[in-house]
């Protein structure tokens, strides 16, 4: 491990160890990520394996390449072996009105059959939560191996540019990636393989495509893949206890028992928030944990810097969850948070030279500390990404990796360039930037860059 994240330390619970030898490349917002995503799947030799949960199937990608679908097939067409894990929730309309995915049904079958689509698929159901990851593997096994790790939704509000502008059509989404090389990548390899192995519709007479001859099983990876840069990384999950049972070892390792589940993710979380010694960036959809909100609050009682940006205008379940008397403790606690100056909560705000605004839904997964260390993926701070949904992250022990990305994202956030600063000097312009912001939004004016404090006291009121 290098010296300048030694602090923080490994998840000890998980499948997967820390992996020395990677190389590491965040991508921040959809349209550059998943232009770089649909470079590497149309530079696939052998595979392209992807697990899916939220998608729009009439979302066009980045650089006139179609829809995902459309990407999928014309690979497939080339001989490649495309296969898709998609969640399946029967109840999706009932618990999310409005969003999409692609579910195990007769509709989407006879779609898929239209389009004479060569991917192969296999759907998972997990109960009353969701097989929430986002990575793809490309060439899995193969020296050229590349892995993704993230949390981007393919729909049309994900597809965006850096910067924000406001558009008529719909929101704007702001997310990363993490494009990783190296024996990490093979960690990412084992997991699809495991979850596809044991997808829970298989033996279903409508689980599978085109059918379960051809959606056939996986071997599990028998080897790391080669070392391809200098950074550590350490793949984490959560995996709700009952959803697979087969303990296959990653390469180099010991048997997991994966019928109990796995908490990694929210180990990881905690432990790198208890050892922080600066600085706290986080960007979530959701901060829905009380074991994180007591984490920050030791935090800002050592003095540290912290910002936390989220949604300004969050989903509606959050809006009520404000008037659910169950969640009232939580609320209060945070509200203590307007009072220290050292805490920061900001959403993001689009604008354009006509003076036009749009708030930007962040549905980002991340979390630096320090200027040394960084997680991606894609587990919101939330008890239920902690506990039921199926997550996948990927964390980096490597300053300059995450100092890089600091200064990256608030460029954007800010309008000003945070290379010359340490950590603890760019959050606090950060809360100055923020602030001004906030008054400048209330009278009108024209936005610096994107950040816009919130109230920890009204959030979500």
């Amino acid at each position: 491990m290098t010296s300048d994240a030694a602090h923080v330390p490994t998840a000890g619970s998980g499948a997967y160890p820390l992996r020395p030898g990677n190389r590491v490349r965040p991508l921040v917002d959809g349209e550059p990520a998943l232009g770089r995503i649909a470079e590497a799947v149309e530079a696939a030799r052998r595979s392209v394996w992807a697990t899916v949960a939220f998608v729009e199937r009439t979302a066009r990608l980045p650089g006139g390449r179609g829809t995902v679908f459309d990407l999928l097939d014309r690979t497939a067409a080339r001989g490649v072996d495309v296969r898709v894990l998609f969640w399946h929730e029967p109840e999706l309309d009932a618990m999310l009105p409005g969003s999409h995915h692609f579910p195990a049904r007769a509709s989407e079958r006879a779609w898929l059959a239209a389009r004479q689509s060569r991917l192969v698929a296999r759907w998972d159901h997990v109960p009353r939560f969701c097989h929430h990851q986002k990575s793809w593997i490309v060439d899995a096994g193969t020296p050229g191996e590349v892995a993704f790790v993230g949390g981007i939704n393919l729909e049309q509000s994900s597809f965006v540019p850096p910067g924000h502008p406001p558009r008529a059509e719909g929101e704007s989404v702001h997310d990363l990636y993490l494009e990783l090389r190296g024996p990490a990548a093979t960690d990412v390899h084992h997991n699809f393989v495991q979850r596809w192995n044991e997808a829970s519709e298989r033996e279903r007479p409508w689980g599978t495509w085109p059918d379960p001859a051809t959606a056939g099983d996986l071997p599990f990876p028998s080897r790391l893949s080669p070392p391809a840069g200098d950074v550590p990384v350490q793949i984490t999950r959560t995996v709700r206890a009952g959803c697979y049972t087969r303990s296959d070892p990653a390469p180099g390792g010991t048997a997991y028992p994966i019928a109990a589940g796995e908490r990694s993710v929210h180990e990881q979380y905690m432990a790198a928030i208890a050892a922080a010694r600066s600085t706290l960036y986080f960007e979530q959809q959701f901060l829905a944990s009380a074991d994180v909100l007591a984490g920050i609050t030791q935090a800002l009682d050592r003095g540290l810097e912290v910002v936390f940006v989220l949604p300004g205008v969050p989903m509606a379940e959050v809006r009520r969850a404000r008037d659910d008397p169950r969640y009232a403790a939580f609320f209060a606690h945070l509200a203590t948070f307007r009072e220290r100056e050292n805490f920061t909560l900001a959403g993001l705000v689009g604008s354009d030279g006509d003076g036009r605004t749009q708030d930007v839904y962040v549905h980002a997964k991340t979390l630096l500390v320090d200027d040394a260390w960084v997680t991606i993926g894609s587990a919101n701070t939330a008890e239920r990404s902690f506990v039921g949904d199926t997550e996948l992250n990927a964390s980096c022990w490597h300053a300059a990796t995450a100092r890089a990305l600091r200064i990256a994202l608030l460029r954007e956030h800010l309008g000003l360039d945070t290379a010359d600063l340490d950590d603890r000097a760019a959050l606090r312009h950060f809360r100055q930037i923020a602030l001004a912001n906030r008054s400048r939004r209330a009278r009108g004016e024209r936005l610096a860059g994107l950040a816009v404090a919130l109230d920890p006291a009204t959030y979500a009121a």
